[in-house]
């Protein structure tokens, strides 16, 4: 790797400052407009500077359009843009995914996307794998260079990974606010050549001398989204004092290497050996930084400095959860403080069916169920029950021969059972879990304790001869609402 850029795979290297066209959207707030040709000459700078690489997304306004005028501007010459596709929950067929694909080619003007890195709303619902197979497949096609996804937490970037999806990047919130990705995720990363793509480094500007010594900003609409969002975590950090006291520190790195607070805030991520580039936040012709973060490609932090960094960082209250999270369970750290910027509403995964009795099934398509007579769940009154899960769907099976990923893939499909049912995963009290190979207990039992920690049900641990090869673990579960 050299210093300013990064190898994703054999056929990308990106610039390891990546411009964030995510602003773009902001501009555009309340059916405001904006130059797209200025915009696309204004990114001319950047790539002259050597910060080659673009990232935006389909939701991220005109970004995508501003960023195909430029790529035809400069046909032939060393830029990456790397984009995103964030489908809506609920069902996607195959023909979307090949829509959506087709769409981002032509708004980016080119014949294949450098890098398409893909969001899912809800692990529950088993489509999300369904999108990421048909995306693989038109990868093999030639539509897509490189697959990443963005916002997976460990446990599904493990899913991926073992079901033979082949990624290269998992872009996540990475700052001294937010450690979550330098745990579990930063781990899995090394042990598997998969680069993270940082994005909030900077906090949405608030990791800087302008907020040094001043009053905490009042929460509204008068914000940007992004300031609203990472305000909400530095709420979430300690709050705005615990924030002061780590600008200090930073203040204090940054005079001693004369650069700015920005500069350390970027580089400590940076320094990450899982970090291939940090997203930072561009506005193309409107306010550029370009000189500025040219000076963090060449800052190296002494020990000193990153220690008292890591003192500052002890102070504060970890984020919960892993990484992306902000996105499924409370707390949103979302701008708008819940999902309504996002999303409608999340669909159950599988149809639910009222039958004789009181009761209501859920089904989730497998064969098996018409040819066993089973549902996947049943409710009656406020109790659910899930038939025995495995790590299979359609004909596929998942988390390939990982013990850990399958198991972690069968508590998304019992998840996704009762939310059908509605309940919720909290709504569990009984556990049976039936494994092959007793010596693959403690991976098994492991998952079990990162998806149950806090809800802690009854559970029972059985060794078993399992029906079906591949097969390493089979649960079943109980819910009480």
């Amino acid at each position: 790797m050299q210093n300013n850029y990064c190898e994703l795979s054999p056929d990308l290297k990106i610039s390891r400052i990546i411009s964030g066209l995510w602003q773009v959207a902001d501009l555009e707030r309340d059916g405001k407009r904006t130059d797209h040709q200025k915009m696309a000459q204004a990114m001319e700078a950047y790539a002259k500077a050597g910060f080659t690489t673009f990232d935006m997304a389909d939701h991220y306004g005109s970004a995508e359009l501003i960023a195909g005028q430029f790529r035809k501007q400069h046909q032939g010459d060393p830029v990456q843009l790397l984009t995103k596709w964030v489908p809506k929950p609920g069902q996607t067929t195959e023909n979307e995914v090949r829509e959506a694909v087709e769409k981002a080619l032509t708004r980016l003007q080119v014949s294949r996307i450098d890098l398409l890195q893909f969001h899912a709303w809800n692990y529950a619902d088993p489509n999300y794998l369904d999108c990421l197979f048909w995306l693989q497949e038109l990868k093999e096609e030639g539509l897509i260079s490189n697959l990443g996804l963005t916002n997976f937490d460990t446990a599904h970037l493990r899913v991926v990974v073992k079901s033979g999806i082949e990624v290269v990047s998992n872009q996540v919130c990475y700052s001294l606010l937010d450690q979550r990705a330098a745990k579990s995720m930063q781990k899995y990363c090394l042990e598997n050549d998969i680069k993270l793509l940082a994005f909030g480094t900077l906090a949405g500007g608030f990791l800087s001398k302008r907020w040094l010594h001043k009053p905490e900003p009042e929460l509204n609409e008068k914000l940007s989204w992004s300031q609203m969002k990472y305000l909400r975590f530095i709420h979430a950090a300690g709050g705005w004092q615990k924030f002061q006291e780590l600008l200090t520190v930073l203040e204090e790195v940054a005079e001693s290497h004369q650069v700015s607070i920005s500069n350390v805030a970027s580089r400590y991520i940076l320094d990450d050996p899982a970090v291939g580039g940090v997203i930072i936040g561009a506005r193309p012709g409107l306010s550029d930084h370009i000189g500025d973060n040219s000076k963090m490609l060449d800052l190296r932090l002494n020990e000193s400095a990153k220690s008292s960094i890591r003192t500052a960082l002890d102070n504060l209250s970890p984020i919960p959860g892993d990484c992306g999270g902000e996105y499924r369970k409370p707390p949103f750290l979302t701008a708008s403080g819940d999902l309504s910027h996002h999303v409608e509403e999340i669909p159950p995964p599988y149809p639910a069916h009222a039958v004789k009795g009181g009761k209501t099934k859920a089904l989730s398509g497998t064969v098996w169920e018409d040819i066993a007579g089973f549902s996947r769940a049943v409710r009656k009154g406020n109790r659910i029950l899930v038939s025995g899960t495995t790590a299979t769907h359609g004909v596929r099976a998942i988390g390939g021969d990982d013990p850990a990923a399958q198991m972690h893939f069968i508590i998304d499909k019992i998840e996704g059972a009762i939310q059908s049912l509605g309940g919720r995963l909290d709504d569990v009290v009984r556990t049976r879990i039936y494994v092959r190979d007793p010596d693959q207990w403690e991976a098994i039992s492991r998952a079990h304790g990162e998806r149950f920690a806090t809800i802690q049900p009854a559970n029972t641990l059985i060794s078993a001869e399992l029906i079906g090869e591949g097969y390493l673990v089979e649960m079943e579960a109980e819910a009480q609402l």
